[in-house]
């Protein structure tokens, strides 16, 4: 009887609680949503730069879901470069020589094997000479943790410094010691900013440790500036503190901070350039933190890029940190006016 009590108080408490019993309903069928529209709208279609290259080649590889752009040399690596396609192939003689970006390894694999699947369909083409294959970005050997090692260092600080954030600034809340900091003559945006100065210290410890720990212990492939990596880690800590802070006045108890998670966070990683989205979703990509922390991230450590290429990528950063902390100077009002 004791326990049947006890499980009417719970389903009682559920009811009246209803952000909870949303989250526990709707939030599982959110992620699988999400999951299903992701994972069923990936373009398996890559695109290749083709310098030169018989006709039937190129209609084969057209056969294999690949889109050809047709190039000089000088364009062809510079679209290599840019991004805008995984590999350029050029044949001479009926041997074939490619160049890969290998940031992307999936990407890189798809293109490769429609290559030589192109190559043994086609004729004026010798299928025994062995294609001489050089990776402009990336390596042939590099592991699965080397290939997205670089967004998942972005992911954790992400994560962690969001969720550590957002549960201090509510118990702050929740214990009174903001409404007494409210009641004197301090303004709100100095109570923001000291909050954010105070966990800053914390963070920069935080970002420096994860990404030592990562490219010099466990060899993550770092080609480009380690000062760099810790700009954007440091960046990435600030928009995740300052969105944690903003997420906390949405939540009455350190349990539905948690709850954030599904909603906040874990559908930041599907839109962080892991996956070939198709247009309409990759426009959502534009819209998320999580996406410029591992661009950038990529940018450095697998392309060695300087900081003239990640500058837009820092600067949206900086921008959702700003936009961040005047919300959440803004939203202090609904605790006290001052």
């Amino acid at each position: 009887m004791r326990s049947k009590a006890l499980a009417i108080r719970i389903l009682s408490q559920l009811r009246h609680d209803r952000r909870t019993l949303a989250l526990m309903l709707m939030a599982p069928i959110l992620m699988l949503t999400l999951i299903y529209i992701i994972f069923a709208g990936i373009s398996s279609s890559v695109t290749v730069g083709v310098i030169n290259a018989p006709a039937g080649f190129i209609d084969n590889l057209e056969a294999n879901n690949v889109t050809v752009i047709r190039y000089t040399q000088p364009e062809a690596l510079r679209a290599l470069e840019a991004g805008k396609v995984v590999a350029t192939i050029n044949i001479i003689g009926g041997k074939s020589y490619i160049e890969v970006d290998g940031s992307n390894p999936g990407n890189a694999r798809t293109a490769l094997n429609a290559m030589q699947a192109a190559k043994m369909n086609s004729v004026n083409i010798r299928p025994d000479m062995i294609s001489e294959i050089k990776y402009v970005y990336g390596y042939e050997e590099s592991d699965l943790f080397d290939n997205y090692g670089a967004v998942l260092i972005g992911f954790m600080i992400f994560f962690f410094v969001f969720l550590v954030a957002g549960i201090s600034f509510l118990q702050e809340r929740t214990s009174g010691t903001l409404e007494k900091l409210l009641s004197t003559p301090i303004k709100r945006w100095e109570i923001v900013v000291g909050y954010i100065l105070g966990f800053g210290l914390v963070t920069v410890m935080q970002s420096f440790l994860i990404s030592w720990y990562c490219v010099y212990v466990l060899d993550v492939v770092m080609i480009g500036s380690f000062v760099l990596v810790l700009l954007i880690t440091l960046l990435a800590a600030m928009v995740a503190l300052t969105m944690g802070i903003l997420a906390s006045t949405a939540a009455n108890s350190e349990f539905q901070m948690m709850q954030m998670i599904p909603v906040v966070i874990i559908p930041q990683l599907f839109f962080s350039g892991l996956f070939n989205l198709p247009d309409w979703l990759a426009v959502i990509e534009k819209t998320v933190p999580l996406y410029y922390i591992a661009d950038a991230l990529t940018q450095v450590m697998i392309k060695g890029n300087g900081i003239s290429t990640i500058i837009v990528d820092l600067s949206v950063l900086l921008g959702f940190s700003v936009l961040f902390i005047t919300a959440n100077t803004r939203l202090l009002k609904k605790y006290r006016r001052i």
